[in-house]
Order: C-alpha cells, then structure tokens, then sequence
C-alpha cells in the first residue's frame, strides 16, 4: 500500500510513535543531548493526554534522572503520599495486611499521586520548548521499510477511508516520516510494535507476554471522607479463586478519588465478566462507604503488561526501538511502570545520539537493549520476577508468601525461586464453556455501581463512524462458529466498553456485531480473544478516548 500511494516525505533524525512518557522522554533527552537534532513525537489521540490511564502513583527516579529540576519547572507532580494500606478483603470484611514484613521495594514512601495524561502534557510542553516537533491526532497506520529490511519510518495521518475500505472525497494519503531512528512507545500491545515483533522474531526465547485489565474511575467525594496523600491497595473479593487481581483507592487533590480495579487476564472461566466484577467491588462497606454522597466524574480502561522480566521482548531491531510499555516494563507487584518509561526512554535517546554522532542509522540499538537489561530497569524487574508466575499457578496466598520471601532474597541478591516460567499466554489460558459454571453478577444500581455503555459515556470517547472498524476479524466466522459454542463468545465480557455483541433475533441465526466506536483502545480483545481472531488496529486520527485528568 505504502508503494501505491503518492505521499509526501520528511527526513527527521528520530521519529517516536506515541506521546506517553516513554516517548517524551527520548524526545526531551535527545534535545538536551543536541538541540540540533530533529525529532518529531506523533501521538494518535486527539491531544496530548488524551489517551493516557495509568493509577497513578508515580516513583520520580525516571524524572529525576531525565529533568531533576522537574519541581521548578512546574510539573503537576504535588500529592506525595502520605499513608500506604493494604487490605485483604471478604465479602463483607477485611484484613490489614501490616506494612513491616513487605520489602522496601514496596513502600510508596517519596512517590506522588499524579494524573498521568497531565504529566505527559506537561512533559510535551517541556519537550516543545526544547525545539521538539509534537502532532496529535496523527494515528502511525503503517510501518516504512528500507530495501535492507530496515524501519525506515511510518505512515501517519492517513485520513478519509471509507467503510468499505474506498478512497473518500476527502481522502488524505498522510505523510511519510523518515528517521535514522523509529522508536515505538504506543503503550501495551502496540499494532506497529506487533509488527516489528513477529518480524524480527523478537520474542524467541522468551515467555509469553502476560496483561492485566485495569478500569479506573475518578470520583469526587464528600471532603469529610477525604484523606490527601492517601494510598489503598486491596486483594481478594470480588474475584476469590476466579482470577487474580486486586484494587486501589487513591486520594489526590481537591476531594478527588482515583479508584481502580485490575483483573489479570489469565483466567480460565470465559463466564467471567471483569468490568462487573469492578462495579461490584464498589459495594464492598470499605468502598461503598468511601463513595456514598459522591459522584463518578470520569472512566477509562486499559491493559498492563504484567510479563516482566521474562517477558521482554529483544527490543531493537534494524532502525527501530521498543520503549516502555511497549516492551512491558511494569513492575507487576509495585504496580509501577511509568517510571521505567521514563528510564527507557531516556536510555533509547542515548543510544540513538550516540550512533547518529557516530555516523550509524538504520541499525540495532544495542546500546540501549544493554542499558534496560543491566541498569535500573533491569535491577528493579528481576528483583519481582517471580511475583506473577507463583501468583498465576499458586493463588494469592502463595504469592504473598512466596513472592515476599524471594523479593526479600533478591534485596540481598539471590532468589530462592530462581527465575519461574509463565506458561501459557493468556488466550490460551481460557477454558471452555461447558467446564465452568456462569456467574451471576448484580445488576448496577446507577449510584456506586454503572452499566458499560453508560461509563463509557464519561470515558468521553469518539470514531468518526464513516471509516472501516479498526477492529478486525481475521475470519469473520470464527466469533458464531468457534467462540459462541465453545467459549459462549466472551468477547461480550472481557471488552470493558461494551464493543462486541451477540445478536439473537427470533428466526435467525446470531449475529457479532462490532460497535467499534465505543472502543477505548485498552486491547483487551487483541490479547484475550482464545482464537486470536482480533486485530486491534489503529482508527483514523484523534479517535478514542478523551481522558481528563486520567
């Protein structure tokens, strides 16, 4: 397609594909290392921000490491937290789980509350001021390859495809961006990051790349029950033995409440309905007394890579670089990863200075591979390796025991564990049907508890409907076929935004039915689908979700 069409071309030095914080912050760097370099930052969201969910509660070690006078600058960094919980719950209970057996690692001691997409806005304006070129709305569609095999750019800014896949009248080919160097921060499960992956092989000899659902909403709650700084962790129910995951609880500024919910999705029960499961954990007495008198402001969904250390994929390729999420650098147990974002990002920029100053483009950047494996990052995955793994084949209990002895042994430099395996990847991991019994989940009372399509509402999201589903089949039959009998279709259930539907009308054969534009872009479905039938590609600039103050 890219050798069919007319498109107009520009040379940059390095090219980033998403405005998160692993991609501002090779920006930022590669500024600072020479303001002569030209960089340019294409983010698919209609604004910078726009598609950023995280917790968050931000370790500063990667900012401080990339701008250490972030605090003068004016970074919308200022809740530092002030009491860290954790509680494991039953159904109407719940249990402190105590604070001096858990290795420093884990305490939340000099870390913030933040809203990450004000973080990233901040970060691009920074990034703007030192001569960075940013363009929102700009979806990267296609990768450009050189004749050695190389990523030589993308296609961004495609616009004007009709349904059926046509030439509008308005049809715009987009844009050729060209760089010594592509790096690829799209966030967890990437289409270009993909791409790169399959064909350059670089998950051999690695384990499966393992995710979580996370939801979030922000809440504005009575100021009597606010408590700023504040930080809850909670395991247990709702899920019990049905899945792993757990929740936060944390308060920001001006009586605001970030509260979420995070169902690894490695479980095998195709009943299970994870966004219920979310709205149901709201009527726990903790919470729902936590809640009464307020209002839900906003909602958003997204995965979390929580494959670790033996999850990375190799993440350079000939002229192209995986960073952040995109390569899974999330600390599952601390439940952090922004700042190995950051870390990465900075580390990548380095790299790509040094070959460009060296007279090299198009090549691997094993400077930086080096960089992830044995610095910071690297330091901080290998110590919570086995964390998942004992908690994915074991249960909650073996992970708290478990995985809190081996980070004990890793803070003194060995592991009682070794390194554990993941298994099966997450499709794979889901049962059939007629194994498990399905689950009955409350209907949401509109107060502490909200039905899909009226959260997706406040996740403010938008498709222009006059453009092909960017959800794709591989084979359309498969979901009726395959799924519906086998795994009563759980794409009905696993997609937090109420996308994909089973249609039965009298006399007629069942129907999917893709309602693509209330898809918040999490992935879910690109990961979870147990016959890997969904693609999950990029729509047409600036569309999804809206996030504010996410």
């Amino acid at each position: 397609m890219t050798q069919s069409i007319a498109r107009e071309k520009m040379d940059y030095d390095v090219v980033i594909v998403g405005a998160g914080p692993a991609g501002l912050s090779a920006a930022i760097r590669l500024k600072q290392l020479d303001a002569a370099l030209t960089v340019v930052v294409l983010e698919k969201g209609s604004e910078i921000g726009a598609h950023i969910l995280s917790g968050a509660v931000l370790d500063p070690s990667g900012l401080d490491a990339l701008m250490p006078d972030w605090r003068d600058l004016g970074a919308p960094i200022k809740t530092e937290v002030v009491e860290d919980n954790f509680f494991l719950l039953g159904p109407a209970g719940k249990v402190r789980i105590p604070n001096w057996p858990m290795p420093k690692l884990m305490s939340n001691h000099g870390n913030y509350i933040v809203s990450m997409a004000n973080v990233c806005r901040w970060m691009a304006s920074q990034a703007e001021a030192l001569g960075v070129e940013i363009f929102p709305g700009m979806a990267c569609s296609e990768l450009v390859y050189g004749d050695d095999n190389s990523v030589r750019g993308v296609v961004a800014g495609e616009f004007g495809i009709l349904p059926d896949g046509s030439h509008g009248p308005n049809y715009e080919p987009g844009l050729e961006l060209h760089g010594k160097y592509v790096f690829l921060s799209e966030g967890v499960r990437g289409s270009l990051a993909k791409e790169v992956i399959a064909k350059y092989d670089l998950s051999a000899g690695k384990d499966p790349q393992k995710f979580g659902l996370g939801m979030k909403e922000i809440w504005e709650i009575d100021p009597a029950k606010h408590k700023e700084g504040s930080v809850t962790h909670t395991m247990g129910w709702p899920l019990g033995s049905n899945a792993g995951g757990g929740s936060f609880i944390y308060h920001l500024e001006n009586n605001q409440v970030y509260v979420g919910f995070v169902v690894h999705l490695n479980y095998q029960n195709p009943h299970l309905y994870p966004y219920m499961e979310f709205q149901r954990f709201k009527h726990h007495p903790m919470v729902a007394d936590l809640l009464k008198g307020g209002k839900r402001v906003a909602y958003g969904a997204r995965a979390i890579s929580e494959g670790g250390w033996q999850s990375i994929p190799k993440m350079v390729a000939p002229g192209v670089a995986l960073l952040g999420c995109t390569a899974g650098l999330v600390n599952v147990p601390r439940i952090k990863g922004n700042h190995n974002a950051m870390l990465s990002g900075k580390a990548a920029a380095e790299a790509a200075f040094a070959a460009i100053k060296a007279g090299r483009s198009s090549d691997e950047l094993t400077a930086y591979e080096t960089e992830v494996r044995t610095g910071a990052i690297g330091q901080d995955l290998k110590k919570v390796r086995n964390v998942k793994p004992l908690w994915s084949k074991y249960g909650l209990v073996a992970s708290l025991l478990g995985g809190g002895i081996d980070m004990w042994a890793n803070t003194f430099g060995f592991t009682v564990f070794g390194t554990l395996k993941h298994g099966k990847s997450d499709a794979a991991a889901t049962g059939l049907a007629k194994d498990f019994a399905p689950i009955d989940y409350p209907k949401p009372d509109g107060v502490l508890s909200f039905d899909r399509l009226t959260n997706v509402a406040f996740s403010f999201t938008n498709h222009d409907e006059n453009q092909p589903a960017h959800l794709k089949l591989k084979d359309p039959s498969v979901p009726i076929s395959v799924n519906l009998p086998q795994y009563a279709e759980p794409a009905q259930r696993y997609c937090p935004a109420g996308v994909y539907e089973v249609v039965a009308e009298a006399g007629k054969d069942p129907r999917f039915v893709i309602n693509f534009q209330n898809c918040v872009h999490c992935k879910t479905c690109d990961i979870k689908d147990p016959s890997q039938n969904i693609n999950w590609t990029t729509p047409q600039g600036g569309g999804g979700p809206n996030y504010p103050n996410m």
